[in-house]
C-alpha cells in the first residue's frame, strides 16, 4: 500500500469512527413505550404526544388463567417505558411485573413503570393488628422485578415514595384540574375535602387559588360505610369543589355534597383523580346533589352502569411531557401546578 493510499485509508476509517460514535450516541438516547392491555388507551394517546409509536408486545393467554409477555422488536440499549396503571383485577399488575421481568432479560438500559394509577395504595399503613401492607409489598415486587423508576400520580399517601429504593416522579392531577376550576368561572368559590385526611390536599388547592377551605368530618362504622358527615367551614350560598384522590363507592363524596347542599350550598361538583366507581356508585352519582363528577382518566371508566354526571380529563400530555424530561434528564419541577 502506498503512502497516499494509506493516508485515504486512515481518513475514510476515521470519518467511519466519527459516524458510528453519532450513531451510538443517537442509540444511547433511543426510547420505546410499550404498555400492558387495559391501558392501552392511555398509551396511545402519550405517543401521540410524544410522536412515537406504540411499541410492539404480546400477551399470550392460556387455559388455566396464565400469561405471558414477550416484546417483538427489540430493546437492548433503549430507555423502555412501561405504561400499566395497577387498578384491578390483580392480572394488571402481574401483567407489568412481567413486563419489567422481560425488559431486563431483554438488555434494556433502564426499565421505567409509568403507573397512573398506583394500586393497593389505600393499605399504606398498619392501621389495625395483623394486617399486611399492600402498598409496601407491590413497590417490593417491582423492585424485585428490576423497575429502575416510577412515574406515578396522587398516589393515596405521600410516604409510599419512601417504599421504593429507585426514583419516584410523583405527579399531580392539579396540572389538568386547576385549568378546569378556573375555566368554570364560578364566583364565591370554596374547596372542600371530603374527609380530614384530604385536608393537605384541598389546602393547596385553596391557597393557590385564594379562596376559603372547607372540612367534612366523617364517622365510620367499617369500610365503605359512611355513618354521618359533618361540615366544618361556611358553605352558605357558595359554590363548593370537593377535592379528593380515589372515588370507589361514592358515597363519601355523595353524602358530603348532599349535606353541603342541605347546608345552604350554591352548587357543590367534585374532583377525583382516579374513577374506582365500583358497584352502585355511579347511581349514588346520579341520584345525589352533586353537579358533576370529575375525574382524569388513569383508570377507564369500567362500570357497565352509566353515570350521566361523570367526566373525564385526560393526563397523557403530562405523563408524555414528563418523560420527555426523563429522557432529557431536564428537570420536572415545572410540572407541578401545585403539590
Amino acid at each position: 500500500m502506498t503512502c497516499k493510499a494509506f493516508q485515504l485509508f486512515v481518513t475514510l476509517q476515521s470519518k467511519l469512527i466519527n459516524i458510528s460514535v453519532i450513531r451510538f450516541m443517537d442509540s444511547s438516547n433511543s426510547f420505546l413505550v410499550f404498555c400492558g392491555t387495559d391501558t392501552m388507551y392511555l398509551a396511545k394517546e402519550i405517543c401521540d404526544y410524544l410522536n412515537c409509536p406504540l411499541g410492539n408486545m404480546n400477551v399470550t393467554h392460556f387455559a388455566d388463567g396464565e400469561f405471558a409477555v414477550s416484546y417483538e422488536e427489540s430493546i437492548r440499549g433503549a430507555d423502555v417505558f412501561l405504561v400499566q396503571s395497577t387498578f384491578p383485577p390483580s392480572d394488571n399488575l402481574m401483567e407489568l411485573l412481567l413486563m419489567i421481568d422481560a425488559a431486563k432479560r431483554a438488555s434494556a438500559k433502564s426499565v421505567n413503570a409509568v403507573i397512573p394509577y398506583f394500586g393497593w395504595a389505600r393499605q399504606d399503613r398498619k392501621d389495625k393488628p395483623r394486617v399486611s401492607i399492600g402498598a409496601k409489598l407491590v413497590a417490593d415486587m417491582l423492585s424485585t422485578a428490576g423497575v429502575d423508576r416510577v412515574i406515578t400520580m396522587d398516589l393515596h399517601a405521600d410516604q409510599i415514595q419512601g417504599f421504593f429504593d429507585v426514583p419516584v416522579d410523583h405527579l399531580y392531577a392539579s396540572m389538568v384540574f386547576m385549568p378546569y376550576i378556573q375555566g368554570l368561572k364560578l364566583d364565591e368559590l370554596v374547596m372542600a375535602a371530603p374527609d380530614v385526611g384530604g385536608s393537605k390536599r384541598a389546602s393547596a388547592y385553596a391557597k393557590y387559588l385564594n379562596v376559603p377551605l372547607v372540612l367534612c368530618q366523617k364517622t365510620r362504622t367499617r369500610a365503605n360505610v359512611v355513618d354521618e358527615i359533618r361540615i366544618i367551614g361556611d358553605v352558605q350560598d357558595k359554590n363548593v369543589v370537593i377535592v379528593d384522590d380515589i372515588v370507589d363507592t361514592a358515597g363519601t363524596i355523595c353524602k358530603a355534597g348532599d349535606v353541603m347542599k342541605e347546608a345552604g350550598a350554591k352548587s357543590v361538583r367534585a374532583l377525583a383523580s382516579h374513577c374506582v366507581m365500583s358497584g352502585d356508585a355511579p347511581v349514588r352519582v346520579d341520584n345525589s346533589q352533586l353537579e358533576e363528577i370529575v375525574f382524569t382518566n388513569s383508570i377507564p371508566y369500567r362500570n357497565n352502569i352509566p353515570c350521566k354526571k361523570l367526566k373525564q380529563l385526560s393526563i397523557a400530555q403530562m405523563f408524555a411531557e414528563t418523560i420527555r424530561r426523563v429522557i432529557k434528564n431536564e428537570s420536572i419541577s415545572s410540572q407541578y401546578v401545585i403539590k
